[in-house]
């Protein structure tokens, strides 16, 4: 008979590099109905708001990356697309980490490099940078006197829904500041 259990069993992961969050994270959130049509989220999905001002949003993070999540399942609106807005400080470096799904990088400001499974793609501002699924990768501004700016687009709620719902950190975002910027937070 066939030993099942070490084809199952999950890995422990590494405490020092697991990553956690003030709150709690809705990677996927619950539609419930009493309708086979799903016309009460219908109407629900019509009556949320169309634009929301980024400035109300908070950053978090630091003190070399910084993000503020622009749409996620959490927020009620849609279930199929995260986005993010990311700003590196000078001469910063993001986590090391990887998922199943793709990720869209669109460069708003600045240049840089990202590190895809051991290879180095350079990117500056106007480009599109793809991360393949499944690769371990981290992003990187070239710049040492400039933060460089991120818009960060992922299908990871329709994975998670289908429970393809890897994701695990390599390495932790640096928790010092690069050196002359001791004192850098993203502009609003």
């Amino acid at each position: 008979m066939i030993d099942r259990s070490a084809l199952v069993a999950e890995r422990t992961l590494d405490p020092e590099v697991e990553q956690e969050y003030e709150i709690e994270r809705v990677f996927v959130r619950a539609i419930a109905s009493t309708k086979y049509s799903l016309s009460e989220e219908r109407a629900r999905m019509r009556s949320v708001p169309r634009v929301y001002k980024t400035s109300k949003m908070r950053w978090t993070g630091g003190p070399q990356i910084w993000h503020k999540q622009l749409l996620s399942p959490g927020m009620g609106i849609m279930q199929t697309l995260q986005a993010t807005y990311q700003e590196l400080a000078p001469g910063a470096r993001s986590n090391r980490h990887g998922h199943q799904n793709a990720a869209l990088l669109y460069v708003l400001e600045g240049h840089g490099y990202d590190v895809n499974d051991g290879e180095r793609v350079e990117w500056q501002e106007g480009d599109v940078c793809l991360v393949a699924p499944g690769t371990v990768h981290q992003h990187f501004n070239g710049s040492d006197d400039k933060p460089c700016r991120l818009l960060i687009i992922k299908t990871k709620p329709i994975y998670n829904f289908a429970n393809l719902n890897f994701q695990e950190f390599k390495e932790k975002a640096p928790k010092t500041a690069t050196t002359g910027w001791q004192d850098f937070h993203p502009e609003e």
